[in-house]
C-alpha cells in the first residue's frame, strides 16, 4: 500500500512525547502560564492542505507580509495508519486496530511555547509529507521499539528511539480514539524527539525508520 491511499482527514500528531523533553521543560512547566506539566497527551493536527509526499519540495514558510521567514525546523515520527473504525478501544486491544506503519515528517516555526495550539507554526501548506510506503502491521512486532533518525545533506542530526516516549503506541491510540473516531486510512503521528532539527533553503532531508523506511524532502527556496 503507498501513502497514496490513505485518507487525508485526519493527521494528528502528538507533542511533547519525548520523557528528555519534558524533564528538561519541567521547571518551565510549573510557571505561568502552564501552572503544571501536561496530564493528557498535547495533540495537533496537520490539516489537509499540510500533506505531501516522497519526493516532493516542501514550501519554505512566509510571514503575513509575504516575506520568508528567518527559521524552519523539522521534526519525524512513527505514522499509525488506522485500520478500522477505532472508537474508546482500550490499550490492550488497540494495535488490532493498526492497518500499518509509515513515516511523517513535520516542518514548522520553531515553536515558541505549548500554551496554545500553534496554527501559524504548524500549518504550513505542504509541510507534513507521509511515505514513502505503508507497512502492513503484521510486518512490526512492535512498534515501541523502532527508533527514528533524521539526517540533512546526508549528515545524521537526530536519533529518536520511540522506547523514550512517554506514552506507548497503544496509550495513544485508546486515549485519542476516546476524543474522537478515528477511519482507516487515518494517521497519529506518535512522537517525535524534542529537539526539532533546524533546516535552511535547498536543504535535502531524509527521515528513516529501519523497517518502514526513508522519507525524503527538499526545502525549497523563497
Amino acid at each position: 500500500m503507498t501513502a497514496n491511499s490513505l485518507v487525508h482527514s485526519k493527521l494528528v500528531c502528538v507533542a511533547l512525547n519525548d520523557k528528555a523533553q519534558l524533564a528538561a521543560l519541567d521547571a518551565t512547566f510549573h510557571q505561568d502560564p502552564y501552572k503544571k506539566p501536561p496530564t493528557q497527551p498535547v495533540l495537533y493536527y496537520k490539516p489537509r492542505n499540510t500533506w505531501s509526499q516522497e519526493g516532493a519540495e516542501v514550501e519554505w514558510a512566509r510571514d503575513f507580509d509575504g516575506n520568508p521567514v528567518a527559521a524552519m525546523v523539522v521534526g519525524a515520527s512513527l505514522g499509525v495508519v488506522i485500520g478500522k473504525t477505532t472508537c474508546r478501544v482500550s490499550p490492550q486491544e488497540a494495535l488490532s486496530h493498526v492497518g500499518g506503519y509509515t513515516v511523517v515528517a513535520d516542518y514548522s516555526l520553531p515553536e515558541q511555547n505549548y500554551y496554545r495550539p500553534d496554527i501559524k507554526g504548524k500549518c504550513l501548506d505542504t509541510s507534513a509529507p507521509v511515505g514513502p510506503k505503508i507497512i502492513p502491521a503484521a510486518e512490526i512486532a512492535n512498534p515501541d521499539a523502532l527508533s527514528i533518525s533524521i539526517t540533512v545533506n546526508g549528515s545524521v542530526k537526530s536519533v529518536f528511539k520511540l522506547s523514550q516516549m512517554q506514552r506507548s503506541v497503544a496509550e495513544l491510540i485508546s486515549i485519542i480514539s476516546s476524543i474522537m473516531t478515528l477511519q482507516p486510512g487515518e494517521v497519529i503521528a506518535v512522537g517525535f524527539a524534542g529537539n526539532r532539527v533546524p533546516v535552511a533553503k535547498g536543504d535535502k532531508v531524509a527521515a528513516s525508520i529501519e523497517g518502514i523506511g526513508t522519507l525524503t524532502n527538499t526545502l525549497g527556496g523563497a
